[in-house]
């Protein structure tokens, strides 16, 4: 089982300095796009690539890593998850009492009776005709399939001053923000360990194309785990 001690960590790059903090490396600013939200995708991945063990993220990560997705919580304005990895997962509401989770789906299958939902924490994005319960909020896009790129741009209608989106999966969700070319950060955690299997990667169902990314940190703990950002290049 991990440890819920932190070890230390320090950065390797730019500038390497020693030790530092998950909160002074992520909570830091971030610009916001002219005409929507910025958005970070926040995941762990083995050193083979797998997203996963034992079926869920969190037997890759370790105190740091579970640090840096609280971090992260802080200083984004809502969380988006894919509807599988949200009952997957089991989320619930977050300790930040104002922080909204939106789950996607195009099926529009979810349990509105869920802790996420009866909160008020919880609620859907969808597209123009999957049946939702009635009760929960629901941003609707696209005839038959979420039009992510449309939902991103129309979040702060549904929830008012959204500036940061962050994406915590699963891959198809993750892929899908890719292909639409609208993912502006990764932050993504490299556990030292080789998985196997045939869990997914990264990003499903996304189309080849070559993005690219600038690295705006790179650390390392005492537990051999890589904790790295990356900034898409718009130039």
């Amino acid at each position: 089982m991990p440890s819920d001690a932190a070890p230390a960590i320090r950065r390797l790059s730019p500038d390497p300095v020693g030790p530092t903090t998950v909160v002074d490396e992520y909570g830091v600013d971030r610009p916001r796009p002219a005409d929507r939200p910025w958005v970070t995708v926040c995941m762990v991945a083995s050193l083979d690539g797998s997203i996963a063990l034992d079926g869920a993220s969190g037997g890759l990560g370790n105190a740091n890593d579970r640090a840096v997705l609280a971090t992260m919580r802080t200083v984004v304005d809502v969380v988006i998850v894919g509807a599988a990895t949200a009952a997957g997962e089991g989320y619930g509401p977050p300790k930040r009492p104002d922080l909204r989770i939106g789950v996607v789906t195009n099926s529009g299958r979810i349990d509105a009776t869920s802790p996420l939902f009866t909160s008020g924490a919880g609620f859907v994005i969808t597209n123009e005709h999957a049946e939702i319960p009635s009760g929960v909020d629901t941003l609707r896009t696209g005839d038959r399939e979420v039009d992510l790129a449309a939902a991103v741009e129309r979040l702060p209608h549904l929830i008012p001053g959204v500036t940061h989106v962050q994406a915590e999966g699963g891959p198809t969700l993750n892929g899908a923000l890719a292909a639409a070319d609208l993912v502006d950060e990764i932050c993504l955690t490299v556990s030292p360990h080789v998985v196997g299997g045939d869990a997914a990667r990264l990003t499903s169902g996304a189309p080849e194309r070559g993005l690219g990314y600038e690295p705006a940190h790179v650390l390392l703990d005492d537990e051999g785990y890589l904790f790295t950002r990356w900034v898409r290049r718009r130039d």
